[in-house]
């Protein structure tokens, strides 16, 4: 009987030690933001700097230690591009607007961003995809996978960030 219920135990407590996982901490990237922002910064080095801290870590180095240190980063990312997205489509709208009201026959912005986010989420579920088959079913493909995902959303961002700034 003891040997059952200490069985039960291990069973039961093995996938809450795997739940706990690396501590995944955005502040990295944040604060490389921060100091790469303005002319002749290098946001594009801020990129994978979260993950690769978290994967230093305790527990970061396994494969389901750089699954969840890269995912996330990307979560991070996608949270700033979710933002920068909706303001973004804030500007073109009240351009679009603007437009409008002195008779301007330009193309409206506020579609083709709509276009354009829609295609690029297409392009970057695909490529990730195609990043993931390149493991021939092993388990690199997961970390694989979140890392094209994390580095595409990453650069969305940063494409998109610069055209909120005035004039941009």
């Amino acid at each position: 009987m003891r040997r059952i219920l200490a069985t039960v135990w291990l069973l039961l407590a093995a996938p809450m030690a795997l739940a706990q996982g690396p501590a995944f901490d955005g502040a990295p990237v944040d604060a490389c933001l921060a100091e790469q922002s303005g002319d002749g910064g290098q946001p594009h080095s801020c990129i994978g700097t979260a993950a690769t801290a978290c994967i230093a870590g305790p527990d970061g180095g396994t494969t389901v230690g750089m699954s969840i240190c890269l995912t996330g980063e990307y979560e991070h990312w996608d949270g700033l591009l979710n933002s920068a997205y909706a303001e973004a489509m804030q500007k073109a709208e009240t351009t679009d607007a603007d437009m409008k009201k002195i008779g301007s026959s330009v193309e409206a912005q506020a579609p083709l961003l709509q276009d354009m986010q829609r295609k690029w989420i297409a392009f970057r579920d695909a490529a990730c995809n195609w990043e993931r088959s390149k493991w021939g079913g092993g388990t690199g493909g997961g970390p694989a996978s979140v890392d094209c995902a994390m580095t595409l959303t990453a650069e969305q961002y940063l494409r998109i960030a610069p055209s909120l700034r005035e004039g941009g």
